[in-house]
């Protein structure tokens, strides 16, 4: 039986394809390509003539049919975007969960992204992340769509077109907070490749004009609140007592003012009555 590979091309400079990636681009009996033109002259630079099927946004559907057609013929069939890593944000999604459940092979042939080499290179927090893709295009679409997020501790990363950008970055100021870390990272991998770096409110009196080429927004994550001092908490017990309050109703103020669970502030309480009265 054939197998569904799907194969990371070139962001912008042609030299991140992988070794891999040829080797699987030359083999495959077909090559199902978001657009034939570009796949076609990216192929063409490494000398490589192939049989094409288009898949895109508009016809994925109809063309699951005639891939399965193919794998089960057994010959396989490589997918490709117009750049980058295969269905983050890009058609294939429907495919691969078809050929999975028809029981034909899907082999990741891993390589470029516009998201990991933004996110890499950012200077923003990588251990945890969340990639939204592109946000709604409606602002009170997005306003809400931001709001869902607004609390996490993770680093968001968006795609945007450049000329909306300036629409995105005015929300995350506003929903986000004016001190948000904000990152653009530009033309990734290409001859103009930048980063800009600064604050939400920053980043919207920079880009107040759509900048040129294609980005990826980052956004760091909301501050994380301190955690509760338990020996300052203590020493507030210890003080409305000494102002006539008893143990129990200080214990329940203190909690409720810091977020400490009131049953181990009651319990180091009485600890340091009995460590006091030693």
């Amino acid at each position: 039986m054939g197998s569904l590979y799907l194969v990371a091309t070139p962001i912008g400079n042609r030299q991140d394809i992988s070794l891999r990636a040829l080797q699987v681009l030359r083999q495959v009996a077909w090559v199902a390509a978001e657009d034939t033109r570009t796949s076609g002259r990216l192929l063409k630079h490494f000398d490589i003539e192939q049989r094409y099927i288009s898949l895109h946004e508009h016809n994925e559907a109809e063309r699951i049919g005639r891939i399965l057609t193919i794998l089960g013929q057994g010959e396989d069939v490589a997918l490709i975007s117009d750049a980058g890593t295969p269905l983050l944000s890009d058609p294939g999604y429907a495919l691969v969960q078809a050929v999975i459940a028809a029981d034909y092979a899907v082999i990741p042939i891993p390589g470029p992204s516009a998201l990991l080499a933004a996110l890499t290179a950012s200077g923003l927090p990588g251990d945890r992340f969340i990639f939204l893709g592109f946000p709604p295009r409606k602002q009170q679409a997005r306003r809400s769509f931001l709001q869902n997020y607004s609390a996490g501790a993770e680093t968001l990363v968006f795609y945007e077109s450049a000329r909306r950008l300036p629409a995105l970055l005015s929300d995350v100021q506003e929903i986000l907070g004016l001190d948000r870390p904000v990152v653009i990272a530009r033309e990734l991998t290409k001859m103009y490749e930048s980063f800009w770096r600064g604050t939400a409110a920053a980043a919207v009196q920079h880009f107040s004009e759509a900048p040129l080429g294609e980005v990826v927004l980052l956004v760091g994550g909301a501050k994380t609140p301190p955690e509760p001092d338990l020996g300052a908490a203590l020493a507030t017990v210890q003080g409305l007592e000494a102002g006539g309050m008893a143990l129990s109703q200080a214990v329940r103020l203190v909690a409720e003012l810091t977020g400490l669970r009131r049953r181990l502030l009651y319990e180091k309480a009485l600890q340091q009555q009995k460590q006091d009265a030693a």
